[in-house]
């Protein structure tokens, strides 16, 4: 595991008058934020916002106008939206986990820090829970010991208690390995004990701040209308 740096404020990832262009349409519009080494960020806005744009374009995927700067050798792990195509795939979790690139730790390790054990090894992807498989996909993504975690809607797709489930393990996650998280979701129920700070998008930003923090008319700007929302307990 990476030895978390002295300083907890220290900022690794900033981003500055980001744009993003896509088919002649503006997805994103001249953002600009900082994430420090020691925060959960939860990314939020309606379907459509450019959360999903922006997490790809932080990963080099897609192109964009500003800058784009990560802590000089920190390592991403990615865990996406979902991959329906891999349970199709008559693949066990060790021959998944065998296509990992640049592992760091077994699987036998990443399982045990995901919460299952060495007989999921034997188990056939297309088996699995929705929410088995998201902790797979999890375990996946902490192979190569990243320092920072990026997340695009952890739990979609999962029944309630598993989202529950899903939660709790990020929270875990971010505590013991000392993880940077970066979480993309429209689901306002997460913003409370488990992340740091909110960031509100709609295209463009609309607000940046602790989810304590966010007033009702910040999210009814969000969501171009009135809306009520609660905070959901992790602890």
């Amino acid at each position: 595991m990476p030895a978390k740096p002295e300083n907890q404020s220290e900022i690794i990832l900033r981003v500055k008058d980001l744009t993003v262009e896509l088919e002649g349409e503006v997805v994103l519009d001249d953002l600009s934020f900082e994430i420090g080494s020691d925060e959960v960020v939860a990314i939020l806005g309606p379907n459509g916002a450019g959360k999903t744009v922006l997490l790809k374009t932080l990963l080099g995927l897609l192109p964009y106008q500003g800058k784009i700067e990560w802590a000089r050798g920190v390592r991403l792990g990615y865990v996406p939206q979902r991959l329906p195509f891999i349970k199709d795939i008559p693949l066990s979790v060790a021959e998944f986990f065998k296509l990992k690139r640049g592992a760091r730790i077994n699987d036998r390790e990443a399982l045990r820090a995901i919460g299952l054990n060495e007989t999921f090894l034997n188990k056939r992807i297309g088996v699995l829970s929705s929410g088995q498989f998201q902790r797979v996909l999890i375990g996946w993504a902490l192979a190569s010991s990243p320092q920072v975690l990026l997340f695009d809607e952890p739990t979609s797709g999962i029944d309630i208690g598993g989202q529950e489930s899903i939660y709790q393990l990020l929270a875990k996650l971010s505590k013991e390995r000392e993880l940077t998280i970066l979480l993309v979701t429209h689901d306002l129920s997460v913003i409370s004990g488990l992340v740091n700070r909110c960031i509100c998008l709609n295209k463009k930003m609309i607000c940046n701040s602790a989810p304590q923090e966010l007033t009702p008319e910040c999210l009814a700007q969000l969501h171009h209308g009135e809306i009520k929302y609660h905070y959901h307990d992790h602890d």
